[in-house]
């Protein structure tokens, strides 16, 4: 993970947030973006990874990158979000990786 330590406390491109169609050549939705968002807030994107849904949390302070956050979303509950094991999460990043880059460099442009 340390690939995204970069994106700490980068300030988040709001404009680019919202371009779904942008962020779908990244293989990513956005599922939850406060607008305007709170001095500290969320957002929500989902990808997918073998078949499943994958949560990217990211956490902002005053619209700054604070956390990043993946995990696997229940299908029979979507409101929990299970962590990845260590093997899960590298082949994640294995597969995802590039695009996961591509993505946090957009949306902190």
């Amino acid at each position: 993970m340390e690939q995204f330590q970069k994106y700490m406390d980068k300030n988040i491109n709001l404009d680019n947030v919202k371009n779904s169609e942008q962020l779908e050549k990244f293989g990513i939705s956005c599922e939850y973006l406060p607008d305007p968002p709170e001095d500290f807030d969320e957002f929500e994107f989902v990808t997918d990874f073998k078949g499943k849904n994958v949560s990217i949390g990211i956490t902002i302070e005053l619209g700054k990158i604070k956390k990043i956050m993946f995990g696997l979303i229940d299908p029979e509950k979507p409101d929990v979000i299970k962590a990845f094991n260590e093997s899960e999460m590298e082949e994640f990043l294995r597969q995802k990786g590039d695009k996961l880059i591509q993505f946090f460099d957009y949306i902190t442009q």
